[in-house]
């Protein structure tokens, strides 16, 4: 009988490139925030919609200013709201959704929260929930994925 080993944590920097493959963002900085639980994603125009008879989450991704912006809609059916401790420590209702997160060329199926991040300098934060168990993180280092690519 074979047994299988445990998976080999990746060494990734404090700020790190990645992709939303089902969402259509390619390269997006992204923030790792080992004092956030939560992974976020910077949206705007967040609304829910009755389409066809079904409750759907509507929202655009990043916002004009941003070079991947693309004015695409993203609409989701399955989709939830939690209440969340923004950077500030207050409690703010966000909507949930599921979707795969390509990090140091992984792919991993995760939970993000969907929040106004204009003011913040990088459209994603990576939180502790998704790099549990499968991540180290230097904090003196950026980037190291990318030289895994190169």
């Amino acid at each position: 009988m074979r047994t299988l080993k445990p998976r080999e944590k990746k060494l990734i920097g404090r700020r790190e490139i990645i992709d939303f493959p089902e969402l259509g963002l390619v390269g997006i900085t992204a923030k790792i925030d080992t004092g956030a639980y939560t992974t976020a994603l910077h949206c705007h125009d967040i609304e829910l919609r009755e389409i066809k008879g079904v409750s759907t989450l509507c929202f655009k991704l990043l916002d004009p200013s941003h070079p991947e912006y693309n004015e695409r809609e993203q609409q989701f059916t399955a989709f939830s709201e939690k209440d969340i401790k923004n950077s500030f420590g207050d409690l703010e209702k966000r909507f949930i959704i599921k979707t795969r997160i390509k990090i140091a060329g992984r792919i991993i199926k995760s939970i993000i929260s969907l929040s106004d991040r204009g003011n913040m300098r990088y459209p994603v934060l990576i939180g502790r929930k998704l790099l549990k168990n499968r991540f180290i993180v230097d904090v003196s280092q950026v980037f190291l994925t990318e030289q895994i690519k190169k």
